[in-house]
């Protein structure tokens, strides 16, 4: 190629990302934008691995899996055959009532098979909002079939996260994410953050105590679920402190409270586990799922639903569901996405390389701006001690790495594929970002 042909390519490349990212402008609003100030936007045009590249041919290593949602990674050739050749057969047909499609079928079974003891069913969805509302209504559902219809009330946890929908809004214990929408969902008691630093071994006890006494307070008879990730995920990627899940598990047991888990950024492979319920010791009455579920190549998500649920909801007329319900394209792609999960061993590696990446990233203690490094298989966080992390997010993105800003942590959940070269080329590219940061 010549001098002048190279000019005439780079130049048609520029025209190109100013006019795709000006049309956006004045056409999309985006989730998480100001509404009439828009942020130029980064403009992808293909994936393959953890490698994404966006219309101007410059690449990023994928630190985020978007929105944590491609364990398998991008451009998996597989996964849009497995799409290509359920749309030509049955693209799609209602799951209301009495119909249903092979896909959903398989799926469900594969489900119960991966899952804890105890979930027997399946519950279809497009997402984990929508998870999230089906568990909530369908706990409160239970317990009023079941003679309780007192019990309404569900706890959920300070900085948890559980979407955008009505109810999944109201259990999400994020300030700034519910300011400004008016009224939401009756209902809902939040307790402290499930936060234990390393160094504050009596974490659990407060936490467990706070329990209790929140259950004393509001009374037991008034309580129909509890609901949290195993692990938080927009709240920072904050694991919880040894023996908090068996402790909490007993307690809403002896007082007939449901327990819902919501594993749509945990589970399929993130921590090392088809789900992280398996990691730490929870039996959950209801495990929420998406993301991991078809690697986002279309939007599927599900709600496993465990014995103690049925029974209480045995003869309830489950008035509730999605248009989209059990989408035979979106199973079609969940089967073959869990199939390449098990294949290429992608739980054992991301509890392999995500230690490798907590320990090339945990000097950053030594930083008098950094509170602590954290992480579970691929699943990391990064807090500092003050102030916000877009300047980190932008620096890191400059360099050819994409990773999320939340609140005051840097937040990492790279596809399970990540080769190691790139999982050093992240850890060097964050290292030098957040010790540029103050």
């Amino acid at each position: 190629m010549t001098l002048e042909q190279q000019v005439a390519q780079d130049r048609a490349g520029a025209d190109r990302t100013r006019e795709l990212a000006e049309l956006d402008a004045r056409t999309i609003v985006h989730p998480h934008s100001v509404i009439g100030a828009p942020a130029e936007a980064l403009v992808l045009d293909r994936g393959e691995g953890a490698i994404v590249w966006d219309v101007d041919g410059r690449s990023y290593i994928d630190g985020t899996c978007g929105l944590w949602q491609c364990p398998v990674g991008h451009g998996r050739r597989e996964l849009a055959e497995a799409a290509a050749g359920q749309i030509a057969k049955l693209e799609f047909y209602s799951s209301f009532g009495d119909y249903s499609n092979e896909p959903s079928i398989r799926l469900a079974e594969r489900l119960i098979g991966l899952a804890p003891a105890g979930l027997s069913r399946v519950f279809f969805t497009n997402g984990g909002s929508e998870g999230n509302e089906t568990a909530i209504k369908l706990a409160r559902l239970a317990q009023h079939h079941a003679g309780h219809p007192e019990r309404t009330v569900v706890l959920a946890r300070s900085a948890g996260y559980h979407g955008m929908g009505g109810g999944s809004l109201a259990a999400t214990g994020i300030d700034r994410l519910r300011e400004g929408f008016g009224p939401l969902v009756p209902g809902i008691e939040f307790l402290g953050k499930p936060h234990a630093l390393a160094d504050d071994p009596g974490a659990a006890d407060r936490l467990i105590a706070e329990l209790e006494e929140r259950i004393e307070r509001i009374g037991p008879e008034r309580i129909a679920a509890f609901i949290g990730e195993p692990v938080l995920g927009v709240g920072g990627m904050v694991p919880p402190p040894d023996g908090y899940w068996p402790r909490v598990q007993e307690i809403l047991r002896r007082h007939g409270i449901l327990l819902i888990v919501d594993e749509i950024v945990t589970a399929f492979g993130r921590t090392g586990h088809w789900f992280a319920s398996e990691r730490y010791g929870i039996e959950p009455d209801m495990i929420v799922m998406a993301k991991g579920l078809s690697s986002g190549y279309i939007p599927m998500g599900a709600v496993l639903i465990g014995d103690r649920v049925l029974d209480l909801a045995d003869g309830a007329a489950f008035l509730h569901g999605f248009t989209y319900n059990g989408h035979p394209v979106g199973a079609a792609v969940a089967l073959a996405n869990i199939e390449i999960l098990r294949r290429e061993g992608l739980l054992e590696r991301a509890d392999r390389l995500g230690r490798r990446l907590l320990d090339a990233l945990k000097p950053l203690e030594e930083l008098d701006h950094v509170l602590e490094v954290r992480g579970v298989g691929l699943m990391l966080g990064i807090e500092f001690a003050r102030g916000d992390t877009s300047g980190v997010q932008a620096g890191a993105r400059a360099e050819g790495v994409i990773v999320r800003a939340s609140g005051t942590s840097i937040v990492l959940s790279p596809p399970l594929v990540i080769t190691e070269e790139q999982v050093d080329t992240l850890a060097r590219i964050l290292n030098e970002q957040v010790r540029a940061a103050h």
